[in-house]
């Protein structure tokens, strides 16, 4: 289910769970003024308040969560479309055998992989992996885009 539907559920469960209370506490008043003898001056009405109180604050807070949902942006996803990429002659000739160890994963990965992915497959480490890809880069070679707090290495 998408945030939105959610969201538009739990505002729904959330009007529901307030009238429920409503309806409930006014039942209650009645009964508290039918049974209590000293009248409105009886402390179970306080009591009652309260409880009414903290019932529709609670039915609040869900109805927030829901509006929060519902007016929440969706997150985005990562397609790499292979239409975009072209496959071109890249010329070995000017790379040494770390930057073609690159360029080879790439071509097997789809032309596109995560730069800690790169890091794991390559046995490397953060240094050396952002050197590697910053020559390469230089070259225009690859392409690096940030997704969230990781970056996207695309074979140009």
């Amino acid at each position: 289910m998408r945030n939105k539907n959610v969201g538009f559920l739990i505002i729904g469960l959330a009007v529901i769970i307030g009238i429920i209370i409503l309806i409930f506490n006014f039942g209650m008043k009645d009964l508290l003024g039918q049974t209590c003898s000293m009248g409105p001056t009886c402390s179970m009405y306080s009591g009652l308040r309260t409880q009414t109180y903290l019932t529709l604050a609670i039915a609040g807070l869900i109805l927030v969560i829901g509006l929060f949902l519902v007016f929440s942006k969706e997150h985005e996803k990562i397609v790499v479309k292979k239409e975009k990429f072209k496959k071109k002659k890249i010329d070995f000739e000017g790379l040494d055998k770390d930057e073609k160890k690159v360029v080879r994963l790439l071509e097997t990965e789809n032309n596109a992989v995560f730069q800690a992915s790169l890091m794991e497959k390559l046995g490397i480490g953060k240094v050396k992996t952002t050197r590697l890809l910053d020559k390469l880069e230089a070259k225009q070679i690859i392409e690096r885009k940030r997704r969230g707090m990781n970056n996207i290495i695309i074979l140009k």
